[in-house]
């Protein structure tokens, strides 16, 4: 299943799980309103591939407790360092992706009650009318309320929990607790920060003071661990630039052993020199038959001679460009411009190949599929195509022991975007009990992103995500369709369960 969420003001970020199947294919078409007047000379389809795509793979195991029981036997002495290493790692960063999304949702409920709640009390009316859709909205936010307040409880629960199982077992050896350390560390300042963030944010009210008491009592609790456990310098814990930045350092320590290496090489420059040669022999030939018969035409050598020559080579120098291009898009349509390969962070082996396209395409160039999802209108005919796929092949058997899938972040920056939107803002009066107000708003723009994932002896996953984008963030990101894959309930049943284990 896929994921799109978003990750900061400009970056979407796409997730999926790659499974134990050995050949997988993602194609994502951004479908770009007309009106920002993006094409290949803009921004071309290499300078958008380089900056914009980034991928990364890490190790990835539906069995959660999995990762800490490895650990633990390699804390016994029965398995090595480098696994007691690895395995911790991956129980840490699978927690900190799994808090971190379901953080991102409850902060995304915790803003809409927010402003379902003020919006209700601004509302006065006196109509019965007005008084019974007054009244079905306080039912709504009231059931927001509680659905809130049930994830929050259950995400102290599951936090405290995994915390509590990682620090059962503290290793003696002083070449493993130096990995627990930095773990345990990182997990405590990013738990507290992260519970920190949804007290900032959740909504005013009785309702919530238990949960805020509670977020209050962990929150201090993982405080008092750090110094009890002295894990980071006094001149540290004052500084929070200082903090932050050794908290960043120990993410990556944390994402290393687990993520996998990948090398990236751009296909096609031996056939590109093929062509280029082959293009100026073609013109050279064509250009000595015209001066063997200019010189037969004209004797010898002339001023009418040289002009001739002149036009000649004037012409080659025309054609020769033109006719390069031709033939590179001939020989290089349809086919993958970018190889990547992964590599295992520790052994170095070699788990796996994806092949990698990127190119601007046409509305009516589009499959059937694609289009029928995506379901223009008149109004949007001119959009601009942006399809990027990825074919990948994984060798499970040369994975890290113990895992047999991959979790695949795409990171997908839409900053070169917004340098084509407008700048500045205008303003919209409404008039409100007898009243004239002015109110300023922003110009945003909608983008279409379809996504399709092929698996090997699966049916193909379809869906369709609405982005909605000014020049200075993204706005909203909300899945609108989705075919094939689960079935609807059994989907629903997924999205319902806690995010961590």
């Amino acid at each position: 299943m896929i994921t799109v969420e978003r990750k900061d003001s400009f970056h979407l970020k796409i997730s999926r799980v790659l499974q134990e199947e050995t050949s997988h294919r993602l194609d994502l078409y951004l479908f770009v309103p007309g009106e920002l007047g993006l094409n290949e000379h803009v921004i071309s389809e290499d300078a958008f591939y380089y900056s914009a795509i980034h991928a990364k793979r890490t190790y990835y195991s539906d069995k959660h407790h999995l990762p800490l029981v490895l650990s633990r036997l390699a804390s016994r002495g029965k398995l090595s360092t480098e696994q007691y290493r690895l395995s911790l790692s991956l129980y840490a960063y699978q927690y900190v992706v799994a808090l971190d999304r379901a953080t991102q949702g409850l902060l995304d409920t915790a803003r809409k009650v927010k402003e379902d709640e003020s919006h209700g009390e601004s509302e006065e009316s006196t109509a019965e009318d007005a008084v019974g859709r007054v009244g079905e909205s306080s039912e709504t936010v009231s059931s927001l309320s509680a659905g809130l307040h049930e994830r929050l409880e259950e995400l102290c629960e599951l936090a405290q929990g995994i915390l509590r199982r990682l620090r059962r077992n503290k290793p003696n050896d002083d070449g493993l607790y130096k990995y627990y350390a930095n773990i345990d560390n990182y997990l405590s300042w990013f738990t507290e920060q992260r519970l920190l963030a949804l007290l900032a944010h959740l909504p005013r009210g009785r309702d919530y003071r238990t949960i805020r008491e509670r977020f209050l009592e962990i929150c201090q609790f993982e405080s008092e661990h750090r110094e009890q456990e002295e894990y980071n310098a006094s001149r540290v814990t004052r500084d929070p630039t200082r903090m932050s930045n050794k908290m960043r350092l120990l993410r990556r320590l944390i994402e290393y052993p687990v993520t996998l290496k990948q090398k990236t090489q751009e296909l096609g420059s031996a056939e590109q020199k093929a062509v280029k040669g082959l293009a100026t022999g073609l013109v050279m030939i064509f250009v000595s038959l015209g001066l063997l018969q200019a010189r037969d035409a004209l004797g010898n050598i002339t001023a009418l001679f040289v002009l001739a020559m002149a036009v000649l080579y004037a012409m080659r120098e025309v054609f020769k460009d033109d006719l390069r291009n031709t033939l590179w898009r001939w020989l290089r349509k349809g086919r993958p411009k970018w190889r990547r390969q992964y590599f295992d962070a520790t052994s170095n082996a070699l788990v796996g190949r994806q092949l990698e396209w990127f190119d601007y395409k046409r509305f009516s160039k589009l499959d059937e599929q694609i289009q029928r999802v995506r379901q223009r209108n008149v109004a949007q005919r001119e959009e601009v195509v942006l399809h990027y796929r990825s074919s990948s092949r994984m060798s499970p058997t040369r994975f890290l022991s113990g895992y047999e899938q991959t979790r695949e972040t795409l990171a997908l920056d839409l900053s070169q975007l917004t340098r084509l939107m407008d700048k500045g803002s205008h303003h919209v009066y409404r008039l409100k009990d007898g009243q004239v107000s002015r109110e300023s708003v922003e110009k945003r723009h909608l983008l279409n992103l379809v996504v399709r994932e092929e698996v090997a002896h699966a049916e193909p996953i379809l869906q369709r995500w609405k982005i909605v984008m000014s020049r200075s963030r993204i706005v909203d990101v909300v899945k609108v369709h989705q075919e094939g894959g689960l079935a609807p309930e059994a989907d629903a049943t997924r999205d319902s369960e806690p995010a961590i284990r």
